[in-house]
């Protein structure tokens, strides 16, 4: 395959490509036939002129040399009645001079050739241009009195009907193309519909919709697709309910000892002066597992909730602004006061998913990004965006899609520590985002830094 077809087959869907082949194809036919019947039809129209015409003028040299003959008068009444019309020309040439009946034509606008065969005593006939219409030249000879008898008869009919008939046969020509692409179209689309709707369901899974599935079909070639697909789709839906079921039966089991194990250290921190030095350490380590352990059952409980789909009652219109500021409100530390539009950026957002958003971004500048140094709420047509602009050294590119996957730290992924985190707040924040119908991502901020922009789409005011 060369590069300029891969080229056109990266530029030309494929039904498009199946309605130029429609097209073309048409068209070629259209045009062979087109050509064939033009060439019959032309061919056999002007040899009806050419016998006609031969027959005619072969009567009328018969006349002429009769006169010629016998000796009687009137050869120019004779020659002016033989003229079929104002265009048609008779020229009779003997050795005393020439005689011209019919439109004036200088012996000369006629070939070199025609005339001098004529001349010699052959017959002969051509097709020729005089003053710049179409005539068919026939030369006879006179056979009593030696002359050459030369007919013009005009083709001016015959060359309009070959007009007409060409731009008929090539419009229909160029028609039957047109047709055939638009029956291209029509068919291809026809055809490409179930992958059309193949292509939706297999969206719908890829976004998160593992309910989707494709009808029945009837055709036997488009069944097993469809019954694979389906059956595909509902192994993953129960697989994927499996392990969210999994993990969140593991995270309620996790809550008794942990709650237990937390109190302990508690208690133990209590009496941490009491202590050795060995045994101080050790508490240390203890408590800092503890708490780790606790941030990531908590993550898991909330990722379980978020795999479920059982809350949208809950949505409710709100300004962005409004909910971003009273979560920074809450914050550990001081974040900077909200940039917020003049006009209210309402959303319809589940409020206790948009929190969780709001508040890890907000953690997760803190913990990674070196603080939060913007917070920023902007209407852009029918969008609302929010962006949590930090200190940080920013994403590298290659990262910029992996930290919002599940357990994933970036560039600490395998250190420990108080401010490690447990690779779930980001990937807690683009789920909740996707469920809301938004979108998430991550770029530099201008002058250094990471900026997180959550984009969700404006709620009716």
């Amino acid at each position: 395959m060369t590069r300029t077809s891969r080229t056109w087959r990266r530029v030309l869907s494929l039904r498009w490509r199946v309605a130029i082949a429609f097209g073309l194809g048409s068209l070629l036919v259209a045009g062979m036939f087109a050509l064939a019947t033009w060439n019959l039809a032309r061919g056999y129209m002007l040899d009806q002129r050419l016998q006609s015409a031969t027959q005619q003028a072969e009567v009328n040299v018969r006349l002429v040399d009769e006169t010629l003959r016998t000796g009687a008068t009137g050869l120019d009444e004779l020659l002016t009645g033989l003229t079929t019309g104002p265009n048609s020309t008779i020229i009779l040439l003997r050795q005393s001079g020439q005689l011209t009946s019919g439109r004036p034509v200088d012996l000369g606008q006629l070939p070199a050739a025609f005339v001098n065969t004529a001349r010699e005593g052959v017959a002969v006939r051509q097709r020729v241009r005089v003053s710049d219409y179409p005539v068919l030249a026939v030369g006879l000879p006179v056979a009593g009195a030696g002359g050459t008898y030369i007919e013009l008869f005009p083709l001016i009919e015959l060359d309009r009907t070959f007009r007409f008939l060409s731009s008929l046969l090539a419009g229909g020509t160029f028609a039957s193309g047109v047709l055939g692409g638009a029956l291209g179209l029509w068919a291809s689309r026809r055809a490409l519909r179930p992958l059309r709707a193949l292509t939706d369901a297999a969206s719908r899974v890829a976004a998160g919709d593992l309910t989707a599935r494709l009808p029945e079909q009837a055709d036997a070639d488009l069944a097993p697709l469809a019954r694979t697909f389906n059956d595909t789709t509902a192994a993953l839906e129960h697989r994927v309910q499996r392990d969210a079921r999994f993990a969140g039966d593991v995270s309620h089991e996790l809550r008794s000892p942990l709650t237990t194990m937390t109190s302990a250290a508690e208690v133990l921190a209590r009496r941490r002066a009491d202590l050795p030095e060995r045994a101080r350490q050790a508490l240390d380590l203890l408590i800092l597992e503890v708490h780790r352990f606790r941030s990531v059952v908590i993550d898991l409980l909330e990722i379980t909730r978020a795999d479920q789909q059982g809350d949208d009652e809950a949505w409710e219109i709100l300004d962005l602004a409004g909910l971003v500021a009273n979560v920074a409100a809450f914050q550990e530390r001081a974040v900077p006061p909200v940039e917020a539009p003049s006009e209210p950026a309402l959303v319809q957002v589940d409020r206790r998913r948009m929190d969780r958003v709001v508040g890890n971004l907000l953690d997760n500048a803190e913990r990674y990004g070196g603080g939060v140094v913007r917070v920023g709420v902007q209407v852009d047509g029918g969008r609302v965006r929010l962006e949590v602009d930090d200190a940080g050294p920013g994403v590298p590119e290659h990262l910029r899609e992996q930290i919002f996957e599940r357990f994933t730290r970036g560039e600490r992924a395998g250190q420990r520590g108080a401010d490690t985190g447990s690779g779930l707040g980001l990937a807690i924040v683009a789920e909740h985002v996707r469920r809301l119908g938004g979108r998430v991502w991550v770029s530099d901020r201008p002058g250094g830094g990471a900026r997180f922009v959550v984009e969700l789409p404006m709620a009716p005011s």
